[in-house]
């Protein structure tokens, strides 16, 4: 078995710390593409027939290689995943006050672990739309001070809490504290400030807070990886390196990643899986490669996706909640991830491709089924297959307290599931 390398999960450190928001995702993975040699085509330009290339569009980012062996009709490979994660997203009038405390209102995104939010520090950042001349621009914001507190209820004034559990109203106790007295700004007059422009400039917002303790190697021996966003960032830059590395040496199918958003609340967008977003580049790719319906339809059938996301690991304390027959370990190897109800996408076709990978790349694999009795997560598999017509296997690193704002995972799978990646793009 190939030994443990942590050497992954020390740069993955620096790479979650860059991305607070699902646009900064994209602008850090755009910024390691382009240091590879990966070429950007704006968006309304023709793509090139060869080479490395990607686009991207918010919070979504396509790269893919075509080399002179490929053709119209050659197998594709996709390394899916998402790069948005629950959160606290600023609502469009978030100006508000109970008693002498200056809040913000938050609307709850996708499936967050709310008592994970609870007496963190946390900072603001996001995407701002901003007039300039007779139009309006999107300009990135990142703002790493301590400036949002969402406070528990001290336990004097709850006596019960312990006994009775944490009872949050997403509403009433999950606002954000961010000034006292009558001295805070209006929430676009920050925003102006931060980015040098009038306040009559600030049009709209996409902005999110985000916990501002960094990444870290934890527990004995480093053993452990804790970080805002493993969920689905760890994917995300493990599938970009895997790419990278397969475009040095580029095997008989073309090489594509794909990070979607939106994929924690169900996927449907314009940058989602179940848009035609991907499709409509593949279709791109085959027309620059001169390829017609039955190429289309050739290459499509012999193709595979990976929707690389993340996988629960047993929890110690709640091992209970798993399905007995399947435990699942961190630093135990890259998850194969089945229901039978299509909740994940992998048959078994394409789980014995993800094995066979994972045995060529000489890495451990586990295995992971939902417990019959509870409700199964799903990824963006399921929506890929439906929109592309193309094979899919769901597959990730096994991770505790996901949906939490700090969540954990294993140190050494993040290597191991890049080295079955890269050999599944070189299959």
């Amino acid at each position: 078995m190939r030994a443990p390398d942590l050497s992954v999960s020390r740069r993955l450190l620096s790479l979650l710390d860059r991305s607070p928001t699902p646009f900064h995702a994209v602008e850090t993975a755009a910024d390691e593409l382009s240091a590879a040699g990966f070429v950007e085509v704006p968006a309304g330009e023709s793509i090139p027939a060869r080479g490395r290339v990607f686009v991207r569009r918010g919070g979504a980012l396509i790269a893919w290689v075509v080399d002179e062996a490929h053709d119209a009709g050659s197998p594709i490979r996709v390394i899916g995943a998402h790069t948005d994660s629950p959160n606290l997203r600023i609502k469009p009038q978030p100006d508000t006050a109970s008693g002498q405390w200056r809040q913000l209102g938050v609307e709850i995104y996708g499936g967050a672990l709310l008592n994970s939010w609870l007496d963190r520090d946390l900072g603001l950042a996001g995407r701002v739309a901003v007039r300039e001349g007779d139009g309006v621009v999107t300009r990135l914001l990142r703002d790493d001070r301590p400036l949002l507190r969402v406070p528990q209820l001290a336990i004097h004034l709850d006596r019960e809490i312990n006994d009775k559990g944490l009872l949050l109203n997403k509403q009433r106790h999950m606002v954000p504290i961010w000034a006292a007295g009558d001295d805070a700004p209006p929430f676009s007059s920050y925003l102006a400030d931060q980015l040098e422009v009038d306040a009559a400039a600030i049009v709209s917002w996409d902005v999110m807070a985000h916990d501002l303790t960094p990444a870290a190697l934890t527990g004995l021996d480093e053993q452990f990886l804790a970080s805002a966003r493993i969920d689905n960032l760890l994917s995300c830059f493990v599938g970009l390196d895997a790419l990278v590395s397969a475009s040095a040496d580029p095997g008989p199918a073309i090489s594509m990643l794909c990070l979607f958003d939106h994929e924690e609340v169900g996927s449907v967008s314009s940058t989602g899986a179940a848009s035609p977003l991907l499709s409509d580049v593949i279709d791109r790719i085959g027309a620059a490669l001169d390829g017609d319906l039955e190429d289309r339809a050739r290459s499509r059938a012999a193709s595979l996706v990976v929707s690389a996301d993340g996988a629960h690991a047993t929890h110690p304390n709640y091992a209970d909640r798993h399905e007995p027959d399947h435990h699942v370990a961190v630093n135990g190897g890259p998850v194969l991830k089945v229901n039978a109800n299509q909740r994940y996408a992998t048959d078994a076709e394409t789980a014995a491709a993800f094995t066979l990978a994972c045995e060529r790349a000489d890495v451990p694999m586990q295995r992971f089924v939902t417990r019959t009795d509870l409700a199964c997560g799903s990824t963006i598999g399921p929506a890929s297959a439906g929109q592309l017509g193309i094979d899919v296997v769901d597959a990730g690193c096994a991770q505790l307290a996901m949906h939490s704002a700090r969540e954990m995972a294993g140190s050494h799978d993040p290597a191991w599931f890049q080295a079955a990646l890269a050999e599944l793009l070189s299959a």
